[in-house]
């Protein structure tokens, strides 16, 4: 009897690289990371401010500026490289096949344009409609993501919209043409705890609905366990961590993802204290030569001082720890 033939990833990134260069030479940015998105899975990349969270979302976009460049990888969408379009094919394809949800919906939305404005335009530039088409379109996306009274709403400026009311508006903009993979880039930071919630399932339902897979960007761990399918982990340029998001939350293996389980706060925890990882990550022009995170860590050997772990898999994820690979401290 055959056997069914697994379905392709929607997002396949692999050995992806990415450099910024210097007066003083180049300093590797995103050190060689590979990854993959399923269709209807929500991918949680989260880690500390400067790990190449963002970094990694723009440079699967090709949105990186000189002097950041991507100089080694392959990143390939519904089974296509992509990695080497043209701008203007590149163009072409955000929006209509990659949605995008940036951190601060003010520098995401122009605010010389009304609403309407912005949703016609992106709407006609990726779909045949009329602008009345477009309009009634784009009424209904703001009908959809919650804006209350879009006929009206849909011709303010977004001056007029609060801080969660904006973020919306920015999920219909990234949602206009139904693209097929949205990434979101801290799409909650800027707003206060009750509306993030109200986001962040927004956006888990729509995409639910529409079949889309998402790359949710975050620092927040909390976020990501509410939300996330699987999370890769990342550590100053590199994926320390991947795997189902319940398996990492219950039994991380790697040092620093067992730091930031540990300073999570739990009502159920029998605790006085939440973890604390000591010192701060290595500056791009400081990586020590050895595991970037043994500086920070309890648990390092010798061998973490002159020597940089591949991930190693176990169950249904990876990890890269010399303890996975049977070492003693």
């Amino acid at each position: 009897m055959l056997q069914a033939v697994p379905a392709p990833p929607l997002l396949d990134v692999k050995d992806l690289t990415v450099q910024i260069d210097t007066r003083r030479g180049p300093l590797l940015a995103i050190d060689h990371i590979s990854f993959h998105i399923a269709r209807g899975e929500i991918l949680g990349i989260v880690g500390e401010s400067g790990a190449g969270k963002s970094l990694t979302g723009a440079a699967i976009i090709n949105l990186l500026t000189p002097p950041i460049r991507r100089i080694q990888g392959e990143i390939s969408l519904q089974g296509a490289r992509i990695d080497g379009l043209s701008i203007q094919a590149m163009r072409e394809l955000r929006g209509k096949k990659i949605g995008m949800i940036f951190q601060d919906p003010l520098t995401s939305l122009d605010p010389l344009a009304t609403i309407a404005q912005q949703l016609i335009e992106t709407l006609r530039a990726h779909l045949p409609l009329s602008p009345s088409a477009a309009r009634a379109r784009a009424i209904g996306l703001l009908r959809e993501v919650g804006i209350p009274a879009p006929e009206q709403r849909i011709d303010a400026y977004p001056h007029a919209f609060s801080g969660g009311m904006r973020q919306r508006v920015v999920i219909a903009l990234a949602l206009a043409a139904e693209p097929e993979l949205i990434i979101a880039d801290e799409p909650t930071t800027a707003l206060d705890v009750s509306v993030q919630a109200q986001i962040i399932e927004l956006l888990k339902a729509l995409c639910a609905q529409r079949g889309a897979s998402i790359m949710l960007i975050t620092h927040d761990m909390g976020v990501i366990a509410e939300t996330a399918d699987r999370v890769a982990v990342m550590y100053a340029g590199r994926i320390v961590e991947i795997g189902p998001v319940a398996q990492i939350i219950q039994s991380p293996r790697h040092p620093y993802t067992q730091g930031l389980m540990g300073a999570i706060p739990s009502l159920g925890a029998d605790r006085t204290r939440l973890t604390q990882i000591s010192g701060a990550m290595p500056r791009l022009t400081a990586l020590p030569e050895g595991c970037a995170f043994a500086p920070r860590c309890t648990k390092a050997m010798a061998l973490c001082q002159t020597q940089r772990p591949s991930l190693t898999p176990h169950e249904q994820g990876a990890a890269a720890c010399f303890l996975l690979e049977g070492a003693t401290v």
